[in-house]
């Protein structure tokens, strides 16, 4: 039975990263005798796009402890927001490290790929540290003027905001902009961009890469 479940989770893995059918990629498995023999088990860590030393170290278990922990409560059944929810309360796991949990989950299983949501659309995310206090780094998003001087000529609006903590934006393609904020000591902070919405994943990592250019550029702004 454990080899079989292994089984399919190669099968997964490899229609994340060709796109196939389960049919055909189970098909490329027959062929080469893969399935003939034990499946080693996925590389867990490349299905959910972050590192097991990353994952272990801010949450205590690397991802072949949360697959087995989430298999066990059957949360590959679930909603995203009940896994995230069964996560942060059963586990302890900081908010910010909940989403990563969870969405990690969530492609290992093979139920969105990088850059998916659950619900077929795409998203870029970008996050970034700045040797800056968390309110100055806060600043260099809500104040329009600074946010010019590294992202010019968007003209976006800013649907709801929490001071140091979140913020929410319409962007002018009718796309959708969730910056998150987290301190990380008195001189130290970080910031998370997620862009929703997305048609696809050309679009998603287009993207990615416009949004690592202007955290780059916000850099030199806040120095």
């Amino acid at each position: 039975m454990t080899t079989n479940k292994d089984f399919k989770r190669l099968v997964r893995g490899r229609m994340l990263k060709t796109g196939e059918s389960y049919t055909a990629a189970r098909s490329h498995f027959m062929k080469t005798g893969r399935a003939a023999r034990p499946a080693a088990r996925p590389a867990y860590a490349t299905l959910a796009g972050w590192s097991d030393e990353l994952i272990k170290s801010k949450t205590g278990c690397d991802w072949a402890r949360w697959v087995e922990a989430l298999d066990y409560a059957k949360a590959h059944e679930w909603s995203h927001r009940e896994i995230a929810l069964y996560v942060r309360e059963k586990f302890k796991v900081p908010m910010w490290w909940t989403q990563t949990v969870t969405v990690g989950y969530e492609r290992i299983k093979g139920l969105r790929a990088i850059g998916q949501r659950r619900d077929g659309a795409y998203e870029a995310n970008k996050s970034r540290t700045y040797p800056v206090p968390l309110g100055r780094l806060y600043r260099g998003f809500s104040d329009k003027r600074n946010r010019a001087k590294w992202l010019p000529g968007v003209d976006l609006t800013v649907r709801t905001s929490t001071k140091d903590k979140s913020m929410r934006m319409s962007w002018p393609d009718g796309t959708s902009v969730v910056v998150g904020f987290m301190s990380k000591g008195a001189a130290k902070s970080a910031v998370q961009v997620q862009h929703g919405k997305l048609p696809d994943k050309a679009a998603a990592e287009k993207v990615k890469a416009f949004w690592g250019e202007r955290l780059d550029a916000l850099t030199e702004v806040l120095a």
